[in-house]
């Protein structure tokens, strides 16, 4: 394994959400709380250089992007489309104005669907929600009994799903169908006794890599849960992780300074920045997202 490389010059308030685009060879990611996605290149030496900062004027929870260069963002409570031309257009509401929490984590799902999930911002709440967006832009709610619906990952053969509850302190499995989207019975998979697991991706092989806030690692399980690896990370508050690069062997962690007091920033001066390391394990290709939906007419795709 080769040494923590501190990749980015941005520092976020809530840096989150890596994706690797495999067509373009360009990563995105997010700060929530200040509404940016950000689109970047991995240079030779493992730091990212920022080519774009998008300011979308609400929190962004996460982004995706399609085969064509399309982008899908969650906005503080519907999601939004971002076409090739750089127009960006509503998409469906998932939450009410009047309710208190706002999207968060998401993702494509090995079809191309999108999921992503809410977290409360009035306190710990038991009724977040995990949803999907289909090809026609309905929703369909797969879980609305979480804590706060964070990072999502799928087996490599796509008949397993893992989502995070993050204030519970696990982490679900449940059978998948790729083709349909049906679920099966969602059980606990891992459990923390210290930490909260926040963001993750899936390796070739089939482990998860969770980043873990509030203890500055990022973890790698094997598919029936034993630790195989720990990263110390050089900030708290550990956000989430991805796999990128031509050979996805370069492993991307974001991190956040969101709620670190200033004695805590001072003794971790490199939060909120994005770090890279070579583990010589390389990552799965994360699905993209299917591209607009057939709801958004052809005047609106190419604003």
């Amino acid at each position: 394994m080769t040494t923590l490389v501190t990749a980015s010059e941005e520092t976020c308030w809530l840096g989150e959400g890596p994706l690797w685009d495999p067509v373009r060879s360009q990563l995105l990611w997010v700060d929530i709380r200040n509404g940016k996605v950000f689109r970047g290149r991995l240079r030779t030496d493992d730091t990212i250089e920022t080519l774009e900062t998008v300011q979308l004027g609400e929190t962004v929870g996460a982004v995706g992007v399609s085969r064509s260069g399309e982008w899908i963002l969650a906005g503080q409570k519907r999601m939004h489309f971002r076409s090739t031309a750089g127009g960006i257009t509503s998409g469906p509401i998932i939450l009410p104005e009047s309710a208190s929490s706002r999207l968060n984590d998401g993702k494509a799902d090995p079809a191309g669907r999108y999921l992503i999930g809410t977290l409360s911002l009035a306190g710990p709440s038991e009724t977040e929600s995990l949803v999907a967006i289909e090809a026609d832009a309905s929703v369909r709610t797969l879980d609305a009994d979480l804590t706060l619906s964070n990072g999502l990952a799928w087996s490599p053969d796509g008949h397993t799903m893992y989502n995070v509850d993050t204030i519970r302190q696990l982490v679900f499995a449940r059978p998948y169908d790729p083709a349909t989207g049906e679920t099966g019975e969602r059980k606990a998979f891992l459990t923390f006794a210290e930490g909260y697991p926040d963001g993750m991706t899936v390796d070739a092989s089939g482990h998860l890599w969770i980043a873990m806030w509030g203890l500055g690692e990022v973890r790698r399980y094997s598919p029936d849960g034993h630790l195989a690896l720990s990263i110390n990370v050089p900030a708290p508050h550990t956000s989430s992780v991805a796999f990128a690069g031509a050979e996805l062997d370069v492993l991307v962690i974001t991190t956040a300074t969101q709620d670190l007091s200033q004695e805590q920033l001072a003794a971790h001066p490199l939060s909120g920045r994005i770090f890279t390391i070579r583990t010589g394990v390389h990552g799965f290709p994360q699905p993209l997202w299917s591209g607009l939906p057939l709801s958004i007419d052809q005047s609106q795709r190419n604003r």
